[in-house]
């Protein structure tokens, strides 16, 4: 029965503030290494990185961490700038369009600060240029004037550990990804990781869950904690609505209907993604820029959006003439059907 009805800041560890939903999320944002759930590997190799440099009373060597949206690369920024003790600056590639941008940020860091760049394979080719000795040398040459009476002035700025994150690693120029000592990459998480960052989000938002409920949105969540806690909240304003002291698989199944999320995980714009592969191009091959006029969606948001989940569903395979749709895409769209191990029993 279905249900009725990023720029610059200045303080320490904080992070850009929008209105409610992000201040939400910090609530949820894993404050010790302990609370962060999963990524072990990448979790202990950091860990070691921070120790050392603590040790040898030096600031970290500077970092980048590249996969998919909401895997968790700006909670570890957060983290490796609370065990430090250091000043945390949150900034874009896409808000520092010009070197005087960039001179404005790192002249105003502090001694040993944390600067963390979210989109930074986005940088403008002529700020890389002049990022380049800050991370080497800590200074910047600036060119004063134009023509003859053009000067070079050198900016001595304080020592910082940079902090990359992004989603398309190869889109990151070589010079660039060669001044970061380390590069990390976060995968999707498994299912266990999963329900346990579930039960952590459910318990700081006093919502009560049955273990058939927690392992029900764990397999829809996409293998992600941030698309997890997302629906975790809507789920939560559908139960306090309801008045369900106690959210069960069937409330959430009926909540998940109402949200057009299917078994799956798939949302409608997931589906509409299909849809026009499979209806409108047999199934494909397709090229990414056909599929993304066909659909009215930027071929960035296919790329880092949908087409992840999909091809670990195993919908979407990529072949050198273009994107195409398997045999189990074409079957769950005309019969969506669920096998009782959860969505990660389809890829394997």
């Amino acid at each position: 029965m279905p249900i009725n009805s990023k720029s610059l800041t200045g303080s320490r560890v904080q992070a850009p503030q929008k209105p409610d939903e992000d201040i939400l999320d910090l609530t949820l944002r894993p404050r010790t290494w302990n609370d962060y759930i999963g990524q072990n590997k990448v979790k202990q190799n950091v860990r070691i990185i921070i120790q050392a440099a603590k040790q040898r009373n030096e600031a970290p060597e500077h970092l980048l961490f590249h996969g998919n949206p909401g895997l968790g690369k700006t909670t570890i920024a957060h983290l490796i700038a609370q065990d430090i003790d250091a000043d945390f600056r949150v900034t874009s590639g896409p808000a520092i369009a010009h070197a005087g941008d960039l001179a404005a940020i790192l002249t105003n860091l502090r001694e040993g600060a944390v600067l963390f760049i979210d989109e930074i394979h986005r940088l403008p080719r002529i700020v890389e240029e002049f990022l380049y000795p800050a991370l080497e040398d800590f200074k910047l040459n600036l060119i004063v004037g134009k023509g003859p009476m053009a000067q070079t002035m050198e900016l001595k700025v304080p020592r910082f550990t940079l902090i990359g994150a992004t989603t398309r690693l190869a889109a990151m120029s070589g010079p660039l990804r060669s001044r970061f000592s380390a590069i990390f990459g976060l995968n999707f998480y498994e299912l266990p990781d999963i329900e346990q960052i579930i039960k952590r989000s459910a318990n700081l938002l006093n919502i009560t869950f049955d273990d058939a409920a927690i392992k029900h949105l764990a397999e829809i969540s996409r293998y992600t904690p941030r698309t997890a806690n997302h629906l975790l909240k809507r789920i939560r304003d559908f139960a306090q609505v309801e008045n369900q002291s106690v959210v069960s698989d069937v409330f959430l199944t009926q909540t998940l209907e109402n949200l057009e999320i299917d078994c799956l995980g798939l949302t409608i714009n997931d589906r509409r993604l299909l849809s026009a592969l499979i209806d409108k191009f047999n199934g494909g091959p397709i090229g990414i820029q056909a599929l993304a006029a066909s659909t009215a969606e930027e071929e960035e948001t296919i790329l880092e959006i949908y087409e992840p989940y999909l091809m670990r569903l195993g919908f979407i395979t990529r072949t050198p003439r273009g994107r195409v749709a398997t045999k189990l895409a074409f079957d769950h769209l005309k019969s969506p059907k669920c096998h009782p191990e959860g969505a990660l029993s389809l890829s394997s």
